[in-house]
């Protein structure tokens, strides 16, 4: 079969040189007309793969070599014969003093024809600076009433927010300076979510009518979730069209709402343990009506941290509480069906396949640049059958010492959304150092979105067991005290 034949291709990509900041991954994973594309980063490496025969094309369109990078936000999108692939590459790349020089960091779209095996560069943008970059391509959306490609741009220093690129000769219009990293149509609208994904996360939701060219701005900077918190730094991991809503999937939670009907944007909070899993550098893969989406549990960190801000950041985006957790995303439910490593970088269907890209290393910042891609990249074959299969055993470990910091600091003490259908028994094990009372908020993802329930339950110091296996949907914690010394351990099973 020529599934198999493609598959055969595939294999782990250890580190290698390509000078950047930490690793990248596999991204892009598009299986359109019998060709299976993706983009290695930080190698810089487009591969396009048919039956036995497989192309590496290595961006010497945009610039000459050494290179690296390629794309880290999955920005492909395919028309017709047409496969588009954009992201970022620095060709060539320039690496001195344990630094990487951005002098040659280009913003690329490029286009693939399919029918007769040719690669075009379609549009290139650089502003040629040692230590800033052109806002990279993180999203391309094709506008099927007026035939051209959106792109997105939200990481980087300049030419930031919305641009549209002409398919035939690739001239470029910007229509918005927000910082925006994804984008989906929606009935006659293209819907955007911009924000600073390190500082902010989703701050506004815009709107395009794609007929009058109409522009609509919803703030929801101060969104609330269903069980009566924010939710801190909803950093954007992607977006989806579902069920005639809006959804973006953010560190935390998910964002749902179509204001067009009337229905304003809400939260629901979900794997939120105030550290930094979140559904970032990966993709929304539609499937059977609904959406495969992971929460990648270390995608982007600080390694080694020179001042008191960077230990802060470094404790935030170095704790793990959870593995990436694979969800199915089904309203009302959100079942956990894939229990992971690091991080999934890209997911795609092959046939009755679902194609991971997965990774040991996060990407990580600017004074920890290697020479060389840190690495191990490689797939994961996985059944369809895994959204209807029982929900793997899965368990989280999250110390009280974060969520009384979040408390205090940030006036935030709601945790958790922790995924329960399919599990047989759900138990949590909460060590305390003191008197406490423990709340749980029960919900799930019904539309439009329904306001939490709530439990309350006495903690005495020392072990406490609480059944869970009572609770249905999605459940979320808050204790009344700081504690800094406990620790809570939860298992689904």
């Amino acid at each position: 079969m020529a599934i198999d034949k493609i598959l055969g291709h595939l294999h782990t990509y250890p580190p290698r040189y390509a000078p950047e900041w930490g690793s990248g991954g596999i991204f892009g994973l598009k299986y359109y007309r019998r060709v299976l594309y993706y983009t290695l980063a930080f190698e810089g490496e487009a591969h396009f793969i048919k039956d036995n025969y497989e192309r590496i094309y290595r961006f010497e369109k945009v610039g000459k070599a050494p290179v690296s990078g390629g794309d880290t936000y999955n920005a492909a999108e395919t028309v017709d014969e047409y496969l588009y692939f954009g992201g970022w590459i620095h060709t060539p790349a320039i690496y001195e003093n344990r630094t990487i020089n951005f002098k040659n960091k280009y913003s690329h779209v490029h286009v693939y024809n399919i029918e007769n095996d040719s690669i075009s560069l379609l549009w290139k943008d650089s502003i040629h600076h040692p230590t800033q970059w052109a806002g990279e391509v993180s999203d391309i959306i094709y506008d099927p009433y007026n035939d051209r490609l959106f792109i997105c741009r939200e990481d980087g220093d300049k030419n930031l927010g919305i641009y549209t690129l002409e398919r035939k000769n690739g001239y470029a219009t910007k229509l918005r300076d927000e910082p925006t990293l994804k984008g989906d149509i929606l009935h006659d609208s293209i819907f955007f979510a911009s924000g600073d994904n390190f500082l902010t996360g989703v701050t506004k939701l815009l709107s395009l009518d794609l007929v009058d060219k109409k522009w609509d701005v919803f703030s929801v900077e101060h969104a609330k979730a269903v069980d009566g918190e924010e939710i801190f730094m909803p950093s954007i991991g992607d977006v989806a069209s579902l069920y005639n809503r809006f959804f973006v999937f953010t560190r935390g939670g998910i964002l749902v709402g179509n204001p067009h009907n009337e229905e304003n944007f809400r939260f629901i909070r979900l794997l939120d343990f105030f550290n930094f899993q979140a559904p970032m550098r990966t993709n929304v893969l539609y499937h059977n009506g609904g959406v495969l989406i992971p929460y990648n549990a270390h995608h982007d960190a600080v390694y080694q941290p020179r001042s008191i801000e960077d230990k802060i950041k470094s404790i935030f985006t170095n704790t793990i509480s959870s593995p990436t957790l694979l969800l199915y995303v089904t309203p009302p439910m959100v079942k956990i069906v894939g229990v992971f490593g690091a991080r999934i970088t890209s997911i795609e269907s092959l046939g009755d396949k679902i194609l991971l890209a997965t990774n040991t290393s996060p990407n990580v910042g600017a004074e920890d640049a290697t020479p060389y891609d840190t690495g191990y990249r490689g797939f994961s074959i996985l059944s369809q059958d895994i959204i209807h299969n029982s929900p793997p055993p899965v368990s989280f470990s999250i110390p009280l010492s974060t969520i009384s910091m979040a408390k205090k600091e940030l006036g935030q003490n709601i945790f958790g959304g922790l995924p329960l259908y399919g599990y047989k028994e759900a138990r949590m094990l909460l060590y305390a150092s003191r008197s406490n009372e423990l709340k749980v908020y029960e919900y799930d993802l019904s539309l439009p979105i329904n306001e939490a329930l709530e439990d309350r339950f006495e903690i005495r110091p020392g072990k406490n067991f609480i059944d869970l296996s009572s609770f249905v949907g999605i459940v979320s914690f808050s204790l009344s005290k700081e504690d800094l010394n406990g620790r809570i351990k939860i298992e689904l099973i």
